[in-house]
């Protein structure tokens, strides 16, 4: 009744294993912990803290095998939000940098949000202060 199939299929998948190119899991977190900390380093630069900058640039350095680009310039944007911005990058690194146990980097992202949380928990307790006169 049915007749049998006389050619190979074309979803095959060892016809077609170099059809495109594979990354291993380590590679993938490579990528993305790189694009989490380059990330970081813009909000970095763009809040002017060069020394917290350059340890970042070097981890991306070493992560992508080139230096990366800086931010050059500032922006009207707040520093809260920026901060705020940092720490959730922060975060997304310290993620990435766990499950692919980089432990500079962990170490790293996690000291980025404990700063950035003082950060926006200063002009809080300022304030808190000067209301109490």
């Amino acid at each position: 009744m049915y007749e049998p199939i006389r050619t190979k299929s074309v979803h095959t998948p060892a016809d077609h294993a170099d059809d495109f190119p594979h990354r291993s899991r380590e590679e993938e977190l490579d990528i993305q912990l790189a694009g989490h900390l380059a990330a970081l380093l813009a909000v970095t630069d763009e809040l002017g803290i060069g020394e917290a900058g350059d340890r970042i640039a070097e981890q991306v350095a070493r992560l992508r095998g080139a230096p990366p680009a800086r931010h050059a310039g500032r922006t009207d944007a707040p520093a809260s939000a920026l901060h705020r911005r940092a720490h959730a990058l922060a975060g997304r690194a310290l993620v990435v940098a766990a499950s692919r146990a980089d432990t500079a980097a962990a170490i790293l992202a996690a000291e980025r949000m404990d700063a950035h949380t003082a950060a926006l928990a200063a002009p809080a307790a300022s304030a808190r202060l000067v209301g109490a006169h």
